[in-house]
């Protein structure tokens, strides 16, 4: 975990992520809350909890009889997340875990919903796939995995000139553009989700999705 390519940017920025990205994420991440609809009593994880925003409000979704479960790959995010969680006064319902994914260190069918929030587009494209099965493993038959990630127009004859920049730079400067654009309801599909609702938005003219999904 310490040698991840990631770590030591996350860790850097940790201080500052909230001013940087989560005002303008907080909208389309509030969508992917709804559409996961947290129950009281339920296991919920977290894939790249970030500053903990997701974290408290699953522990306040799930009450005292449920419990949360944050992985993330930056100790700086942890150390602010946990902060959170202490001031919110849930910090007794939330586990956190400092690890590279995959694998996920989770037994199978340990959790009623997984959610990921500008994260899956983290990953290299053809990573996913094994991303997404551990997260299958992990889900309870029937369970849930929400994604709010930068969505990917169905052909490049749809991008806007704000997206073609976007590309650009992320292929030329993936050391500071470190997400992509996904096409998160197929790849969903492609390994045996069953995509329900989805949520169309923007953030600053680049096309975002909230998915939620259930794993037979």
């Amino acid at each position: 975990m310490e040698n991840h390519p990631n770590k030591p940017f996350y860790d850097r920025i940790s201080r500052f992520y909230d001013g940087i990205a989560h005002s303008s994420e907080r909208k389309a991440t509030e969508e992917g809350w709804r559409l996961l609809s947290v129950k009281p009593g339920e296991r919920i994880l977290e894939i790249g909890f970030g500053t903990g925003h997701s974290l408290v409000e699953f522990a306040r979704l799930v009450g005292a009889t449920g419990h949360v479960t944050g992985v993330d790959v930056s100790s700086g995010m942890g150390e602010v997340a946990s902060e959170k969680m202490a001031e919110a006064g849930v910090e007794d319902r939330v586990t956190i875990d400092l690890a590279a994914v995959p694998p996920l260190a989770c037994p199978d069918a340990s959790f009623d919903a997984v959610f990921l929030s500008f994260t899956l587009e983290l990953f290299p494209l053809n990573e996913i796939p094994e991303v997404l099965a551990e997260v299958r493993r992990v889900l309870k038959p029937g369970g849930r995995c929400g994604v709010v990630c930068m969505d990917q127009p169905a052909g490049p004859e749809n991008e806007n000139l704000m997206e073609q920049t976007y590309e650009w730079m992320h292929r030329h400067f993936p050391h500071i553009v470190d997400c992509q654009p996904i096409p998160a309801v197929e790849l969903l599909e492609q390994s045996g989700f069953r995509v329900g609702e989805v949520t169309r938005m923007d953030i600053w003219g680049l096309a975002v999705a909230a998915v939620v999904a259930d794993s037979p």
